[in-house]
């Protein structure tokens, strides 16, 4: 019967193992067609960086904002295909270019919007050579600020009429906050890091306490991650769960809609895996182990927020490093999260508070007790803390189903997993993975 039971857990395992190859190779081939993010992310900081430059002195915006924004604005807009450049950035790309051929090429289609159609028409007049005396002030005209003062200093009007200083000392302070932040950050984690160093080549680094894994096999880890995790996490219940949810929100704006799929979506990939988890761990009674199995240990709550927030200085640096060297030697490869896509293009409370959720709570507290709470202790238990901790990195990332962000996020992985063997406890796992999240979550919003 023994015997039996176990030929059926192998086969089980075999079989949601190969299916994980096909769903992965599948995931990372169509990364490559999703786009990236990055473009759209730097021309949101050019045009930032072009309504800062009014509220800077001229002494530092070379150093802050870089040489030239407004040209680097016009060549990031001149090269996206007039095929695809939307009717927005058309205009701002017509109002900055100097050649009255270009222009007129620019503007030869109408747009549907009817501000921008109003001020494509004033520029064709001052084409003819109409003389340009009445431009809409801004209350009049909807029109974002940065597209205001573009046409409006094109049409030949005064800086005092044509810029809205409140918004550009607005954009100056978003701009650096966001460029700023993930540098001091890396420098903090610079520092962490020669000093962590230099104590571990001492020898004068703290025992890391000994590392509590369930007594569950290999096999139980391949049906946690291939059967729970891919098969009926990313596929099988997103599946059935979705179709019915965009029934029921069918009538919701698209930004709400997606983030509702979103956070419905993600909600439901839990199901199996902690289900796997729960039936595995039933029965196995952590005799004399503070925390149990997990290791969660959330008190005492302080250290956990100071380990933390020091891995996640750490780890910043190294990230940030991987991610230019990918980026310098193979170029830009597509496939972003689509998470950062939609906190991009959403500007509204409710959808953006669904997004945080899944971002910053659902998915460190899920994932880590997965990958780290779970698989991790397990590995380290069979084949050694190295292997275990560059293991379960691996996995993690390939679990994101992105060739382009899979270095970062391997490299993120073996942070979480140090932290993991260093703390003994799952809780500043957890919170690092939020910290990392919510950074980027909020670097989006102010970039956006």
């Amino acid at each position: 019967m023994r015997q039996a039971k176990t030929g059926w857990k192998w086969a089980v395992a075999l079989f949601s193992l190969l299916l994980t190859v096909l769903i992965w190779r599948q995931g990372l081939q169509e990364s490559f067609e999703r786009p990236s993010v990055a473009p759209k992310i730097s021309l949101m900081q050019t045009e930032m960086a072009v309504s800062a430059s009014s509220s800077l002195p001229e002494t530092i915006q070379d150093v802050l904002l870089g040489s030239e924004p407004q040209e680097k604005l016009y060549q990031a807009l001149r090269d996206i295909p007039l095929e695809q450049i939307e009717d927005r950035q058309r205009l701002l790309l017509a109002a900055l270019e100097e050649s009255e051929n270009e222009q007129k090429l620019i503007l030869k289609n109408d747009f549907n919007d009817t501000s921008l159609e109003t001020v494509r028409g004033y520029i064709l007049d001052r084409q003819k050579g109409k003389e340009i005396d009445k431009f809409p002030d801004f209350d009049e005209i909807k029109l974002d600020p940065l597209l205001y003062q573009i046409s409006c200093s094109t049409l030949g009007f005064t800086d005092e009429k044509c810029i809205n200083q409140k918004y550009n000392s607005l954009s100056a302070l978003r701009l650096l906050t966001s460029q700023l932040l993930p540098f001091f950050a890396s420098f903090a984690g610079c520092i962490l890091l020669i000093r962590y160093a230099s104590i571990f080549l001492r020898k004068k680094n703290t025992p890391w306490p000994e590392m509590i894994a369930p007594p569950l096999s290999l096999i139980d880890m391949v049906l946690l991650i291939s059967g729970g995790f891919v098969v009926i996490g990313e596929v099988v219940f997103p599946a059935l769960i979705i179709p019915i949810t965009d029934l029921f929100f069918n009538n919701l704006s698209s930004p709400l809609k997606e983030s509702l799929r979103v956070f419905i979506g993600y909600c439901s990939m839990t199901i199996g895996p902690l289900f796997i988890i729960r039936y595995q761990l039933m029965g196995l009674v952590p005799s004399g182990i503070d925390g149990g199995w997990l290791q969660w240990k959330i008190k005492p709550i302080k250290e956990g927020l100071f380990k933390s927030i020091s891995g996640w200085l750490m780890v910043m640096p190294l990230v940030l490093l991987i991610g230019w060297l990918m980026n310098e030697i193979i170029g830009d490869q597509g496939g972003s999260n689509p998470l950062l896509e939609l906190v991009l293009g959403s500007d509204e409370v409710i959808p953006l508070f669904f997004l945080l959720i899944t971002t910053v709570v659902l998915a460190p507290v899920f994932e880590e007790l997965v990958f780290r709470g779970i698989l991790l202790p397990v590995l380290v238990s069979k084949v050694g803390k190295t292997s275990g901790v560059l293991l379960s990195a691996l996995i993690f990332a390939l679990a994101h189903l992105s060739v382009g962000e899979l270095p970062p996020l391997f490299v993120l992985g073996v942070g979480l997993g140090l932290m993991r063997l260093s703390s003994g406890r799952l809780f500043p796992c957890a919170l690092m993975h939020s910290l990392w999240n919510g950074v980027t979550f909020i670097s989006l919003l102010l970039v956006a």
